[in-house]
């Protein structure tokens, strides 16, 4: 059977595969620590910036804790579930019905152009108005509209945040919008605009479930917010790039063809065959099949089948291909 576990590939066959297929082999290069590469997601901030992203989110957090408290005259715990950067397209396409209907509050640098928003189901938002209003039997109906002094204290709620997040800033003062939105983003982007989007948890006197509010900025101005450094180049030389590279190539898809034998025909033998024809190919029934990968033969073996499905067993195995590879 063939494994079809990448993990099974080591670098010297990858390397060897690609010398098959007619790629240049890479030089030995001190192993690195590689991560899965999502090509739907931005790669914006690096290791060493994402830490001091971690660090202006936690004081973020902390601050909001503050602002909730005095707004509702009771402890609250604020904390970060999760912090990730995403396109806007993207941000879009996974955007679920569930949550078209949320409410949206703009914010910026003034109050008539924004530049992020905070994001709040209608269910966190009944949630949170109804505790501050002290009205328990109102939250047993999550699927009502909330009420005119709701939806005024859910704008107290979202413009608290926005205010902690910009306490948290250095020389960069944000404002909310004067009103909210419900069902519409308060502001435009371009499909590849390069978002972060944190997730925060807030309970109320550590009782209850963890309500979630999103904040969602673009990176390049929460980089300014929170004083984000450019991340210093060169960090990794020529061969570290190239043993990434060589590490993600082990979890690429490779169709590949077992060809049994060929042979010649014309145009009119072609046309004129018929049910029990028999072909004759030009290969002995001794001889070996071939493996093959992008048009070249990188494997040799016999058929077989497996499981009622035809098989092949690998006899002359990728190691064969080493007299393609360059001394490195």
């Amino acid at each position: 059977m063939i494994s079809t576990d990448a993990n099974d590939l080591s670098k010297e066959k990858i390397q060897q595969l690609l010398a098959a297929i007619g790629s240049e082999p890479t030089e030995d290069a001190t192993q690195i620590e590689t991560a899965e590469y999502n090509w739907h997601q931005p790669y914006y901030f690096g290791g060493e910036q994402l830490k001091t992203l971690d660090n202006f989110i936690e004081k973020v957090a902390a601050a909001a804790a503050e602002k909730f408290a005095t707004l509702a005259h009771s402890n609250f715990n604020v904390t970060i579930v999760s912090t990730t950067q995403q396109y806007a397209n993207e941000l879009l396409n996974q955007l679920p019905e569930s949550e078209k209907g949320d409410y949206y509050l703009g914010f910026g640098t003034d109050h008539d152009h924004p530049c992020g928003f905070i994001s709040i189901t209608p269910q966190t938002a009944i949630v949170l108005t109804t505790q501050l209003l002290g009205d328990s039997e109102s939250e047993k109906s999550p699927d009502r509209n909330l009420s005119q002094l709701e939806e005024s204290l859910l704008l107290d709620i979202a413009s608290a945040l926005v205010e902690a997040f910009s306490a948290s800033c250095d020389n960069y003062t944000l404002h909310p919008a004067k009103g909210l939105l419900q069902g519409q983003w308060p502001l435009e982007l371009q499909g590849t605009e390069e978002m972060c989007k944190i997730v925060f948890g807030i309970k109320k006197d550590q009782s209850g479930d963890s309500l979630e509010l999103g904040l969602l900025i673009p990176c390049c101005e929460i980089e300014r917010a929170a004083g984000i450094t450019a991340q210093t180049a060169g960090k990794f030389s020529a061969e570290d790039i190239s043993e990434a590279i060589l590490q993600h190539i082990q979890q690429v898809p490779v169709r590949v063809t077992v060809q049994l034998a060929s042979t010649i025909l014309s145009f009119k033998e072609i046309m004129n065959l018929q049910i029990d024809d028999i072909l004759i190919l030009d290969k002995k029934i001794d001889e070996p099949v071939e493996l093959i990968v992008d048009g070249r033969t990188v494997c040799r073996g016999r058929p077989a089948k497996s499981a009622g499905e035809y098989a092949m067993v690998i006899t002359e195995p990728l190691c064969d291909t080493s007299r393609n590879i360059r001394p490195t």
